[in-house]
Order: structure tokens, then C-alpha cells, then sequence
């Protein structure tokens, strides 16, 4: 499938609001000279922004975004991606969820972080992703149901059981797609306190982080899912929506032909 065919079945089976997310790390000068080159158009943040908001301009506009340190002004996502080390101002920033200064570096210092020499990051909607010759991740902000399809599919399409994913105090869209590339595993996760206002997850939106080789694999199985049960979900199989709420084998919500 092509990335354009799989955000295309993603957005219509599984309903989703925002387009997802491929974002890519650069480390090869060359592999940025060749992307510049390949795409038609991409932006840059005019002023420096968080990482959580070069993702909106991919998932509510479609456009493609690449930056690289100088545009990125948010600290917590400048360690995670190894762009900056630990100091008592990342620490300080850690101080109001946790009991102590001490137990703030250790949380800090516990989350994971890109290996060093990162050039720049792209974010583009999945369907764009063939001008950076793929996701090294596909970021999905989604609801309750539509992470769980996602997981199940995950789940099933990699033959992993139980899932174990990676929560951290703060980081949630930066950290949580670092800890998904360097790991290569899928991730959950609710939004930080950061990118629940900056990032723009007032809708209660979940953080589904998916490597970008197991994408592929994963709307694979949605497909064959569908093949094999009539429809894309789980909780109602058949049904064409897949957050159904209606409760299962209830007798009272019903519906039937009418003239």
C-alpha cells in the first residue's frame, strides 16, 4: 500500500478526526538535502514553537513541517531529542509534579532520549510520507476507541501480547514518539499538561505512537479484519462505526426498516 492508500482507509474505517502524524529524524545531511529537494512545498515555524504545535500544522492542515533546533522552544522537547543536556532549568521545570528537586532529575534523567547528532525533524500527514521515504513513526491523536482498535490491530499484526507502553511526567507528544523510534513499540499515552493546551488535545485526545515499519503491517490487518468480520469494529462487528456505544446484545436499541 501506498501512504496516501493507508491514511485514506485509517481516516474512513477508524473515523479519525486528525490525519495521523509521520514524523521522520533526520540524521544524514544528504537524506535532508534530499527531501528539501523531493518535496513540493514544506513550512518552518516562524518563531520558535513547541514540538506538540509543528505537529498541528500535520494533523489539522496537511502540511509538512521540518525544523530543526533553532525552531523548537520548548526545553523538555529539546532534551528528549537530545538537542540539549540536563540543567537545573529542565529540573526546576519538573518541580510541580513531584514531591522533591532530587526526585525531579531522576524522572528527568529516567526518560528517553534520541541518540545524539539529530540534524531536524519532519512531521507531515501519513499520506505525504513517501518525501521523506517513510515514517520513522505515525503519531495518531485519537479518541478511547479508536487507540483501542489501533492497539488491537497493533497487537495482532505483530504478535505482541500485552502491550506495555511508556507514560512520563511531561513529554508526551516529543518524549512519547522518542521512546516509540528507539524502542520500535507501539506507545499510549495521555497528553501532558504541555500539549493538552499547546498542542491543542482539548477534545480529550489519546496519543497513539506506532513505529513506522509496522505501519504497513497494522492497516493490514484493519483490512483484514474488516474482510473477515464485515466492518471495522470491534465493539459491534458489522456495525460501520467502530466507537459504537450502544451496549452489546441489548434489546431495546434496535432498529428496523420502515416504510
Amino acid at each position: 500500500m501506498t501512504y496516501s492508500e493507508m491514511q485514506d482507509i485509517l481516516m474512513k474505517e477508524l473515523r479519525l478526526y486528525h490525519y495521523p502524524v509521520a514524523v521522520k529524524f533526520f540524521y544524514d545531511p544528504e537524506k535532508v538535502a534530499f527531501f528539501k529537494e523531493r518535496v513540493d512545498e514544506y513550512h518552518s515555524p516562524l518563531k520558535a514553537m513547541t514540538f506538540c504545535q509543528w505537529e498541528l500544522a500535520a494533523r489539522m492542515k496537511g502540511q509538512v513541517v521540518y525544523s530543526e533546533v533553532d525552531g523548537l522552544g520548548c526545553g523538555n522537547a529539546q532534551y528528549c531529542f537530545g538537542w540539549k543536556d540536563l540543567d537545573a532549568g529542565e529540573i526546576k521545570g519538573h518541580a510541580k509534579y513531584v514531591k522533591n528537586l532530587e526526585q525531579a532529575e531522576r524522572f528527568v534523567m529516567s526518560k528517553t532520549r534520541m541518540p545524539s547528532g539529530l540534524l531536524g525533524i519532519a512531521v507531515a500527514p501519513l499520506a505525504k510520507a513517501e518525501v521523506f521515504d517513510g515514517p520513522d513513526t505515525v503519531h495518531f491523536y485519537c479518541d478511547n476507541m479508536q487507540a483501542y482498535h489501533l492497539a488491537v490491530d497493533y497487537m495482532a499484526a505483530t504478535d505482541t501480547h500485552p502491550l506495555q507502553t511508556n507514560i512520563t511526567m511531561n513529554s508526551s507528544a516529543c518524549g512519547g514518539n522518542v521512546w516509540s523510534f528507539v524502542s520500535q513499540k507501539f506507545n499510549m499515552l495521555p497528553a501532558c499538561s504541555g500539549s493538552y493546551n499547546a498542542g491543542k488535545t482539548e477534545r480529550g485526545e489519546i496519543n497513539v505512537m506506532i513505529p513506522g515499519d509496522h505501519i504497513n503491517a497494522v492497516v493490514a490487518r484493519l483490512i483484514e479484519r474488516i474482510d473477515t468480520l464485515g466492518s471495522s469494529a470491534i465493539t459491534r462487528p458489522g456495525d460501520g462505526f467502530p466507537g459504537a456505544d450502544i451496549c452489546k446484545n441489548c434489546p431495546l436499541i434496535v432498529f428496523k426498516k420502515a416504510k
